[in-house]
């Protein structure tokens, strides 16, 4: 008798735990089920819920059941089925990783299938929906490995992030230049990029479903060897389960499933990251969540919750006759990019995850060897920039030009280009300033004002000023820059000064908030111009397209300035990159003097950015090559690295604008294919 209290005493914690589960479960089907609902009464028609109701059972009127089953319920299904797709794909992800940061969106999944759907779209050929899955697939597992072999398994939580987002930064610049090259070809796909639920009939859905139900029963039967895995390595060898091949086989089915849910309603951001981290929580509370054969599903449960009150979300707070143009992945974006800002701020900063330079001590003599070579390197591409191009000029012409002697023709064609010109090579000059003096402050070799979200943020506010205000000034233009910069900058900057600047930390909350700040332009464009995204693509491309000397005003200004205040303080500059101690030894206010200097760099960004549009990755490059071509004196660093920058973007466009005109393309979408592989080479040097 005495055994009955212990054996119940002994099955009560199992007891609880499964009515525990089966609370939670339950509690997240009803919540499913209610948006559910909710989501089909929303829209431009007015069907509420008694017609709904009605249209089911059949006693609708033909119109109202003809809303309700050519598009109500096709967009709720869909967005029940991508969120359950990408939920799933997330947590495997997560699972053969142990990276809780791991996602289709940070393993750069997403932008691999949109380039390889960019490049089918290009050749003209028209392909059948399996087969649009197939070549998604192809270009998400590609990308997906690449990331993962970059970061390595199990290690640097940051880096995989880091690597992730600098290698979407490439291919989605890749992209964006064959929509703008081929824009017949490729009508509709930067929207379709964005991510829209919306569907014409179930077919899609019909199509996509035995894909998602493979895949989470590949994943179900991997479930005990995925368990193994969270063990470890070792462990699981010792368990007898093959490691690579899991992994290898996890990988697949995850891409697999991100392809379907890209093929259905395009990249829907950031809900393979959000869903399995809302899962987490209950995991610890009731340990049955935290197997894989039951967080797999209830992750995806999660995610359809996610995808499907985004869109009840953001139809309740807009207009229904512009939330149908409001695609659901921008709000999912906005929501992922603010729990990356979060969870940034908790993860523990890996130590190594970028690469450290060896002190190098240069001679005076290669300094001003290097200076000289490179002033002479910039004035051959500009002159090169004010010849070539649709229609090719001589030296006299611009001569004649210069004197007011020139014909209709050419002074039309030079009073249009001169200013691209210098709007290349001063943006150019001001970025790599920029980040110049952000690397030094923060001590962080992979900062820069485009990763850092200092450059989104001022392309908010640039956007949102010309798009509100066509007939803005340029001076304007560049206030709006500066305070978006600002702003972004401001929580950047703050959330990792609490810290003491970690460095991948600092990287990782600046990659949130460009996230942010890129859904919320792509936002405004639909809201303000939905037909028109050539003006976003072109904005965001980095293009000098149509600049004035009068545009180009204030970057000048603002550089001269910031040129002066550099060189002026340089060896400060050399104290506040050194380390914490030695400023304050010495005397320095070091709070005062990182404030200045990240001021000046965020208004050196707004400048740049109001004038030639997003430009990528010169700030980290052109610091980098200055430190290694003169060491790390900032006296010498900081022309090195002007003249370097200026070099980079001036030859960008260039190139933009001659190697396929009369068609052209931004010179941010060039620095970009060159800032990519060095951000990647960066990140391995620092895992070696």
């Amino acid at each position: 008798m005495t055994a009955t209290p212990s054996t119940t005493a002994t099955r009560s914690p199992a007891a609880t735990s499964r009515t525990g589960v089966a609370a939670v479960t339950a509690a997240l089907l009803l919540l499913v089920a209610g948006l559910a609902i909710i989501d089909i009464t929303q829209g431009t028609a007015a069907v509420g819920a008694p017609e709904v109701l009605k249209a089911l059972t059949g006693q609708a009127d033909p119109a109202d059941a003809s809303v309700v089953v050519a598009s109500r319920l096709p967009r709720m299904t869909a967005g029940l089925l991508v969120g359950a797709l990408l939920g799933m794909a997330g947590t495997a992800l997560q699972a053969v990783s142990r990276n809780v940061l791991a996602s289709p969106d940070t393993l750069a999944v997403n932008a691999g299938s949109y380039l390889a759907l960019g490049l089918a779209a290009v050749t003209g050929t028209s392909l059948p929906l399996l087969a649009s899955s197939g070549v998604a697939f192809a270009g998400g597992l590609g990308a997906g490995a690449v990331v993962l072999g970059l970061s390595g398994l199990g290690t640097g939580t940051v880096r995989l992030v880091l690597a992730g987002s600098a290698l979407t930064l490439g291919l989605t610049a890749v992209t964006e230049g064959l929509l703008l090259l081929f824009p017949e070809q490729t009508e509709g796909l930067y929207q379709w990029n964005q991510g829209s639920i919306s569907q014409n009939g179930f077919d899609a859905v019909v199509r996509m479903a035995p894909i998602g139900l493979a895949g989470l029963a590949g994943l179900l039967l991997l479930a005990r060897r995925v368990d193994a895995l969270s063990l470890g390595d070792d462990a699981a060898r010792g368990l007898g389960v093959p490691v690579r091949s899991t992994r290898v086989t996890v990988v697949v089915l995850a891409a697999l499933l991100s392809a379907a849910a890209v093929t259905l309603a395009g990249p829907i951001g950031f809900v393979g990251l959000c869903a399995p981290a809302l899962v987490r929580p209950v995991a610890r509370r009731f340990r049955a969540f935290s197997k894989a054969r039951v967080h797999v599903p209830v992750a995806g449960l999660t995610g359809a919750a996610l995808v499907l009150g985004s869109d009840v979300l953001m139809r309740a707070a807009v207009p229904a006759d512009l939330a149908v143009a409001v695609p659901t992945g921008v709000v999912t974006s906005l929501v992922g990019a603010v729990f990356l800002v979060v969870m940034a701020t908790r993860v523990r900063d890996s130590a190594g995850a970028a690469a450290s330079e060896r002190v190098r001590i240069r001679s005076r003599a290669v300094f001003l060897t290097t200076t000289a070579v490179l002033a002479v390197v910039v004035v051959g591409v500009t002159v090169a920039a004010v010849l070539l191009g649709d229609t090719k000029l001589l030296l006299g012409d611009v001569v004649n030009w210069a004197q007011g002697r020139s014909g209709r023709t050419v002074a039309f064609v030079l009073s249009t280009r001169v200013p691209r010109v210098l709007a290349a090579l001063l943006a150019g000059a001001a970025l790599a300033l920029a980040g110049t003096l952000v690397q030094a402050v923060t001590r962080n070799p992979l900062a820069e004002p485009g990763v850092l979200g200092v450059s989104g943020g001022a392309a908010l506010g640039a956007v949102l000023m010309v798009t509100t205000v066509p007939l803005a000034g340029p001076w304007s233009v560049a206030g709006a820059a500066f305070a978006g910069a600002a702003l972004s900058s401001t929580v950047v900057f703050g959330l990792a000064a609490r810290s003491g600047f970690p460095q991948n930390r600092l990287v990782l909350v600046g990659i949130g908030v460009a996230t942010g700040t890129t859904a919320l332009i792509s936002l405004l464009i639909v809201l303000t111009d939905p037909f028109n995204a050539t003006k976003a693509l072109t904005w965001l491309s980095g293009s000098t397209y149509g600049r004035t000397l009068p545009d180009v005003a204030p970057l000048a200004a603002v550089l001269a300035v910031g040129l002066v205040v550099a060189v002026l303080r340089h060896t400060e500059l050399d104290l506040v990159s050194l380390d914490e101690d030695t400023p304050r030894l010495l005397g320095l206010d070091l709070a005062r003097g990182r404030l200045g200097f990240l001021v000046l760099a965020v208004v050196l960004s707004a400048a740049a950015v109001a004038a030639a549009g997003t430009i990528g990755f010169v700030g980290l490059v052109a610091p980098h090559a200055a430190r290694a071509l003169v060491g790390r004196q900032h006296l010498r660093v900081i022309p090195v690295a002007v003249l370097l920058g200026a070099v980079l973007v001036s030859t960008g466009d260039l190139l933009g604008r001659t190697v396929i005109a009369p068609a052209q393309l931004g010179a941010g979408l060039m620095t970009a294919v060159i800032g990519t592989p060095y951000f990647l080479l960066l990140l391995v040097r620092g895992r070696r």
